[in-house]
């Protein structure tokens, strides 16, 4: 019998909970944003880790799920690749099949970073997505804006928020994309910024009950879910995809939806 319960959550630590995957709602009241933008739908996948313990099937099975959200936008919050980016960046073309209203949006992680990150920056280009690397997209409708602002991997210390800053305008709602969520910190501060959205951390990817999950360094102050940091909302997805032994046990991968909802919306 013990083999067999061995057996059992073997299969389902590595195969089913995997690919159960979990579309999360959330609901963000985001500042300054203008009422032409309430109800505007932002999905968000991360850590897609693809081609470890990730593969083709799975990543358009992701694709089909993001799309059946109706996005007005999607962003990718690093680490599409894991330490190889060479060995299975074709795999990112599948990426292309995303169809947002208005724009597919990416950041770098750690593991893109890792040997040459060229040949991803270029996967994510040939797929029609725009990478933020310390740069700003700004959502325009009428008049009003919103602005998504992304900043270089924090890892590999290339988190240049005086840029941000100085390309960001004064006026529209501001939302930061950042690999790490305990960037949270720094973004906060300015007063700028209503949300972040980050991964990095896969929730923990294998949690214990009443011990938690392996976290790595930036991300154990938000490593999963929704937190308030001073004005601004963080959410840490749990992400897509795994590393090292490729398991998930009380960690289910997560597709995030926001919808945003406007300040000044009459209730």
């Amino acid at each position: 019998m013990g083999c067999v319960l061995v057996f059992l959550g073997s299969i389902y630590v590595h195969k089913i909970e995997p690919n159960w995957f979990e579309v999360t709602q959330i609901e963000i009241k985001l500042p300054k944003l203008d009422r032409v933008f309430d109800g505007y739908r932002i999905v968000q996948i991360t850590d897609l880790h693809a081609g470890d313990g990730i593969d083709r099937a799975q990543l358009e099975r992701v694709v089909d799920t993001v799309n059946a959200q109706n996005p007005d936008l999607v962003v990718i919050t690093g680490d599409h690749v894991s330490r190889l980016p060479r060995q299975h960046v074709e795999l990112l073309d599948t990426l292309a099949k995303l169809h947002p209203r208005d724009r597919t949006l990416s950041v770098m992680g750690n593991h893109d970073m890792y040997n040459d990150p060229t040949p991803i920056r270029t996967a994510i280009a040939q797929a029609g997505i725009t990478l933020l690397e310390n740069t700003i997209y700004t959502v325009q409708r009428d008049r009003a804006t919103l602005h998504i602002a992304g900043v270089g991997d924090v890892f590999a210390q290339q988190a240049k928020l005086d840029r941000v800053l100085a390309q960001l305008p004064p006026t529209g709602a501001a939302i930061m994309l950042a690999h790490e969520p305990d960037f949270a910190d720094d973004t906060a501060a300015t007063g700028r910024f209503g949300l972040q959205l980050s991964g990095h951390s896969h929730g923990g990817q294998i949690r214990i009950p009443f011990y938690g999950g392996y976290l790595p360094e930036y991300a154990r102050k938000y490593p999963m879910g929704r937190y308030q940091v001073g004005d601004m909302v963080q959410y840490t997805s749990r992400g897509i995809g795994m590393i090292k032994i490729y398991a998930r046990f009380n960690c289910r991968p997560e597709i995030s939806v926001f919808t945003l909802i406007a300040s000044s919306r009459s209730n």
